[in-house]
This record gives structure tokens, C-alpha cells and sequence, in this order.
């Protein structure tokens, strides 16, 4: 279990070839015993930009302060505080921050050996039938 301000967890420099004026926090990972997900939290600086790439998995983001570009190889996608973003596998994608203050959205992604918990009861969930709103 964490819980924590976003805040003090450490601002990270992606430290990634073609990215320019981002940073990421590591919200939660493998670190604090999550077994499938991480959610990240990246802020990009007026300019700025992630590096146009591609990954096997999804990317699932929301976003929560700015406005950007989703560039991807067929068409740009103008966005901006409040949207959500779906990125397929193998999509090659970049978020821009095309705005006046820092971008910032949350990016949940599978982990790279997800670890599933052993639990002695099967926990529930009451979406897991597809009755509620679909999810």
C-alpha cells in the first residue's frame, strides 16, 4: 500500500535519445510491490517534448494540466487538460507541449515481469462483468 503526495516523489529526467524538456515521477512501480501496473506522472516544459518512439504495450494517459500535440506517423491530435489518451502497441507516438505552462499527464503502462499477487481469496470486482458503463 503508498500513499503519498505526488509531489515528493522525485522529478526524473528522461534521460531517452529524442526527448527534449521532460521528466517523469514513477508514481507506482515494482518498488512499492505493484505486480502489473505502473502509473507515471510526466511534465514537459513549454517546448518540450517526448521522444518519438514505440513500445509492445499501450499507453493509457489522462491528462491533467496543459496542452499538447499527440504526433504520430499519420496525423497530429491536438489535446489539453481533461482528455485521455489511447496509444496502440507498436504505435510510434509523441506527446508536445504546445502550450504556456508545463504539460502534465499521467501514463499508466504494464510492467516489464508483472509479478501477480498471491492472495488466498479471489478478490471481486464488481466491473469485471461488463455491466458497468462498460468497464
Amino acid at each position: 500500500m503508498k500513499v503519498i503526495p505526488y509531489d515528493e516523489i522525485p522529478l526524473e529526467e528522461v534521460k531517452v535519445e529524442g526527448a527534449k524538456g521532460a521528466r517523469i515521477r514513477w508514481l507506482i512501480s515494482q518498488k512499492d510491490n505493484a505486480p502489473n501496473f505502473a502509473l507515471r506522472m510526466f511534465e514537459v516544459e513549454v517546448g518540450g517534448h517526448t521522444p518519438f518512439h514505440s513500445h509492445n504495450f499501450e499507453h493509457e494517459v489522462y491528462v491533467v494540466d496543459g496542452e499538447g500535440v499527440f504526433v504520430t506517423e499519420e496525423k497530429e491530435y491536438p489535446f489539453k487538460k481533461g482528455h485521455v489518451i489511447y496509444a496502440d502497441p507498436n504505435m510510434k507516438h509523441q506527446f508536445r507541449n504546445v502550450g504556456q505552462v508545463p504539460l502534465k499527464f499521467l501514463c499508466i503502462v504494464p510492467l516489464d515481469s508483472p509479478q501477480p499477487k498471491v492472495k488466498e481469496e479471489k478478490p471481486v470486482n464488481p466491473f469485471a462483468s461488463g455491466k458497468a458503463n462498460n468497464c
